[in-house]
């Protein structure tokens, strides 16, 4: 027997020399703890990584629609947006019925814009679906007409919006 085989390596055929396993050697790999852990940390990965691709392709899509719209709506549905998306953030751009909309993590729609253009009516509209919470009592406004944006109006927006998500 030679030296090497009695110190635990073995020579191969080359002469390279390789360590024999022992009982005593660490485990190789992970634990399975450490593996579901690792596949659920992918898994949310993806999910983050649809959403802020679904996130994106909304927020094109309401800019896409916010862009057909004419004159002086246009720049209310932009300053909508920007005041939406500030308050709250959690909510998601996305069309819905073909006008500007913004859903919560459900994928359900809080609010919407309406231009006065869609249904030819003389004034645009601010809607809130049943899943804002702007319950106030037995009877409450979802929508709410507006002709123009002022400071007092986007400040009634940004309380809305954020109660509508809390």
């Amino acid at each position: 027997m030679s030296e090497k085989k009695a110190t635990g390596n073995r020579a191969d055929a080359r002469g390279s020399q390789k360590p024999t396993t022992t009982a005593s050697a660490a485990p190789q790999g992970f634990t399975a703890e450490e593996r579901a852990a690792m596949k659920e940390r992918a898994r949310e990965l993806k999910a983050e990584a649809r959403a802020n691709k679904d996130r994106a392709h909304g927020e094109s899509a309401v800019l896409a629609k916010i862009a057909e719209m004419p004159e002086p709506e246009r720049a209310m549905a932009r300053r909508l947006h920007e005041i939406i998306t500030a308050s709250a953030p959690t909510l998601s751009p996305k069309t819905w019925y073909g006008m500007p909309a913004y859903a919560n993590q459900a994928g359900k729609v809080v609010c919407f814009f309406q231009s006065a253009q869609k249904f030819d009516t003389r004034y645009a509209t601010l809607g809130f679906t049943d899943a804002a919470n702007l319950d106030e009592g037995a009877m409450w406004p979802t929508s709410f007409a507006l002709k123009e944006l002022t400071a007092t109006e986007e400040a009634r927006i940004i309380e809305l919006v954020r109660k509508a998500v809390s």
